[in-house]
């Protein structure tokens, strides 16, 4: 308890990031700096298309995968080229498991053993590809759902958890039509500079979810937009860094 207090009143008084139930989910908002996260389990469909544009921009994002994904023999190239363009790669749990409850997280459907296994399995397949967990601190729990239990285990564990920043809707770019919650790529494009419009911090120190691939159902895939979105940012002054440089050490 006291430790909880403790690290909650470091993070007010040394850190300028902003935290969600322990996590980061955005970097200080007085510098106009944004920060790329990609995230995949299943798909990667749009890796390669991701990787030639933030190749061509000059831009380098954060990628994390799942073990399965790190596991998956067809994904092996586009892993490695990340990794030797100078991309972060990290963990994004190795089975992709649900937390907690979707009504109330503060329900763990998991105990703390579970937990730490799956995240330290996901690392020994990162390991494979040079992957060393000191170098890879930062934890983006599987569907982006999680509690303060959770962020607990992952400092313990000798990581950071963090997630992206609520209101643009790009996390959604995976659901498809014949979802409730279908939302277009146009849709979310607009999201985003509606968010810019509405906060008087514009988006800054905004960390962007996307992810790598969503399977055959949706074509409207939201990753042909980011040239456009990476030059609207870069117009408006926006800088895209890496995600260590968003959030310090």
């Amino acid at each position: 308890m006291l430790l909880a207090l403790f690290l909650s009143l470091f993070q007010e008084v040394f850190s300028q990031n902003q935290y969600v139930l322990d996590g980061i989910v955005r970097g200080d908002t007085s510098k106009k700096q944004i920060s790329i996260v990609l995230t995949g389990h299943e798909y990667a469909e749009g890796g390669w298309e991701i990787l030639e544009t933030l190749e061509r921009n000059k831009i380098k994002a954060s990628f994390f995968f799942t073990g399965d994904f790190y596991r998956n023999h067809e994904f092996e190239p586009l892993i490695k080229a990340i990794k030797n363009n100078g991309h972060f790669l990290g963990a994004h749990s190795d089975k992709h498991l649900l937390y907690c409850e979707w009504d109330d997280r503060s329900q763990l459907l998991i105990d703390r053993y579970t937990f730490s296994k799956d995240l330290l399995d996901n690392y020994s397949e990162m390991k494979r590809f040079g992957i060393e967990q000191e170098n890879t601190k930062y934890f983006l729990p599987p569907y982006e759902w999680y509690n303060e239990n959770i962020s607990e285990w992952t400092r313990k564990l000798g990581f950071q958890l963090i997630n992206f920043t609520p209101g643009p809707r790009t996390s959604a770019d995976y659901t498809d039509p014949e979802m409730e919650n279908y939302i277009s790529s146009e849709d979310i494009m607009q999201s985003i500079w509606q968010c810019e419009f509405k906060d008087p911090n514009g988006l800054n120190g905004l960390i962007l979810l996307i992810h790598i691939g969503v399977g055959e159902k949706r074509t409207d895939k939201f990753y042909k937009y980011l040239p456009d979105l990476i030059k609207g940012w870069q117009k408006s002054g926006y800088k895209i860094v890496p995600l260590e440089t968003l959030l310090g050490d």
